[in-house]
């Protein structure tokens, strides 16, 4: 095994997606250091990151979700600091986390998205309900987790789910409904691997579907043909080069009825807690959880350029 140094696992944080942040940065700890790795743990809600540089840290494990973890800002202080770290670089990071500006990439170079509109406080509510048709969902376009989003079912409940959506981004999006599927494709390295299918037991794959419920079901193997399966693999390592990713990350996609896939968004910093998605594909590839982290932790960007 290759010899990381001390590695800070960086978890928490100040989003919306702290305490999920917790537990997948509790379970990468715990792998890391079964590994024989001189892994710590380090929450920057409590601790200044230029701790990291007295404390002779010399590689960093980012396990932050959202805002001030997986949005960039980090990512830029980390490599002012000369501190290598896990996964995608700075504007990758910041871009994957704005849905409109990852799907404005993605539409440049013709790869498919759901149709969209975004909102503000003066929208013609029923008129976009119209355009895009029902039910609909509205989102914040800055948060992960399924923070803030809803679920439309009628042009009447559009403008309550925008100023929900408005309380955690001053960008809102509306996305029309797309009812074939709900699949995800982890990257690791320059290869995806197995998709996974999710059957939410609610409405829709929200936070408590996500992180709380043992009732959402994950098929992996998708149950998807293997051609099917390949090419929403290859469009899944597209999507996720354009926008500049490295390292690892997850793509999520919608199906229509007709098996054309939709790509809905990145998460260039995804969980890691016993509901997540990477380490179930990595299973199915035979990969255990340790393993996972450390080859996550093998393709950290950058080579430590400060005296510890």
């Amino acid at each position: 095994m290759k010899d990381f140094g001390k590695v800070a696992v960086l978890y928490g944080g100040r989003s919306a997606e702290r305490e999920v942040s917790l537990k997948s940065g509790a379970a990468v700890l715990a792998a890391l250091q079964k590994s024989g790795v001189d892994a710590h743990g380090f929450d920057p809600a409590v601790q200044d990151l230029h701790a990291l540089l007295d404390e002779g840290y010399q590689r960093t494990f980012i396990a932050l979700h959202g805002r001030f973890g997986e949005d960039g800002t980090v990512q830029g202080a980390l490599e002012l600091m000369g501190m290598p770290y896990t996964g995608s670089g700075v504007l990758a990071s910041a871009l994957a986390m704005d849905k409109w500006r990852t799907k404005l990439v993605w539409q440049a170079a013709g790869l498919p998205v759901p149709a969209y509109e975004l909102l503000t406080a003066d929208s013609d509510f029923d008129a976009v309900a119209a355009r895009l048709g029902l039910p609909l969902f509205v989102k914040p376009a800055n948060e992960g987790s399924s923070v803030g989003i809803s679920k439309v079912k009628q042009a009447s409940e559009l403008r309550a789910a925008y100023e929900e959506a408005a309380r955690h981004d001053k960008l809102v999006l509306a996305e029309a409904f797309v009812g074939g599927g709900e699949y995800t494709a982890a990257i690791l390295g320059s290869r995806a691997l197995p998709i996974i299918k999710i059957e939410p037991a609610n409405e829709f794959y929200d936070y408590e579907a996500k992180y709380l419920r043992n009732d959402t079901r994950y098929l992996c193997p998708s149950g998807l043909a293997e051609e099917p399966e390949a090419e929403m693999q290859r469009l899944a390592q597209r999507a996720f080069a354009l926008i500049g990713g490295t390292g690892w990350g997850r793509v999520d996609f919608l199906m229509d009825a007709s098996g054309r896939p939709y790509l809905l968004e990145i998460n260039t910093s995804p969980g890691m807690t016993d509901h997540s998605l990477v380490p179930m594909a990595a299973r199915q590839a035979g990969m255990s959880f340790e393993q996972l982290v450390l080859q996550i932790l093998e393709l950290s960007t950058g080579e430590l350029t400060h005296v510890g």
